[in-house]
């Protein structure tokens, strides 16, 4: 049990060190506010350039961050992994100005998947979306 969270510390460690070079994250001015074992919390600023002609942030945006969030939390933990699915579940729009948030929660961990919730809200706390998300380990040993 001790070797687990050895393994677990260490691979949140190397993930915050990750985020500071990540370059999806640093393009879309991302940022890592807070992670732990199986959750991380991720967050930007939308401005003008994820705009659609609605005025509305485009969906792969929304996608994006909720996708960073998935992988620092599915990445925290004894089995470094991968997606195998991802599914986004546009609840409201994003606009101009607001501050994204993306939290996911690792639901279960294991040797064959992984599965994980995120939720994605606006300043106010309003729901923007919500994604989940299967994973496949690498390297199991």
């Amino acid at each position: 049990m001790a070797d687990e969270k050895d393994k677990i510390n260490d691979n949140v460690s190397w993930l915050r060190e990750q985020s500071e070079a990540e370059p999806i994250a640093s393009f879309l001015k991302m940022e890592l506010a807070e992670l732990s074992e199986g959750y991380a919390k991720v967050t930007m600023k939308i401005t003008e350039d994820y705009q659609n002609f609605h005025g509305v942030t485009f969906g792969g945006i929304i996608m994006a961050l909720a996708d960073q969030a998935f992988a620092y939390a599915s990445n925290s933990l004894v089995y470094p992994s991968v997606a195998s699915h991802f599914s986004t579940y546009f609840i409201a729009g994003a606009r101009m100005g607001d501050e994204l948030t993306a939290e996911c929660r690792v639901i279960k961990s294991g040797k064959r998947a992984g599965f994980s919730e995120v939720t994605i809200t606006n300043q106010e706390g309003r729901l923007i979306a919500r994604a989940t998300g299967v994973t496949i380990p690498l390297n199991q040993q």
